[in-house]
């Protein structure tokens, strides 16, 4: 098993690892077209959002990764957010989202960047636990929304 970025070649696989991660943490059935534009914009311009995939013995990818960058005034430089973390249900509880978050961090290192930050649905509490084993923990903070209105 390695970690690698991610190229356009692993666009299907982005694709559905997206989708499965969107159905098993809440529940959504996303639109594979959307995602197929929305990942694909990323891999283009590494400043919207950048990939990772963890590739088996075939460099056939069985995980991925990915994060985006958000500027901060206060502190003069970038908060690394992970966006996205898939792994297929046979990779799991081995380790592997440990890995894939270890390469984001050393990208973020490298890049100086302030923290790798992450949110994760309420409810997804398997999620929650994993994080924190990797050394996760919360912020005082609360995500809120407006919401685009319905045309």
């Amino acid at each position: 098993m390695q970690v690698r970025k991610a190229t356009l070649e692993d666009l299907p696989h982005l694709i559905d690892f997206t989708k499965s991660e969107a159905m098993d943490a809440e529940g959504m059935d996303l639109d594979s077209e959307q995602v197929r534009q929305g990942i694909r914009m990323a891999l283009e311009d590494s400043t919207k959002a950048m990939y990772w995939v963890l590739t088996d013995e075939e460099d056939t990818p069985v995980g991925s990764i990915s994060a985006l960058r958000e500027w901060s005034d206060w502190r003069a430089g970038y908060y690394w957010w992970i966006q996205s973390l898939y792994l297929a249900p046979k990779q799991r509880g081995k380790g592997h989202a440990a890995r894939l978050i270890a390469e984001v961090n050393a990208e973020m290192q490298k890049q100086n960047g302030l923290e790798l930050r992450l949110y994760v649905h309420r409810g997804n509490l398997a999620a929650m636990k994993a994080y924190e084993r990797i050394g996760f923990d919360g912020l005082d903070y609360e995500i809120m929304k407006l919401s685009r209105k319905q045309r």
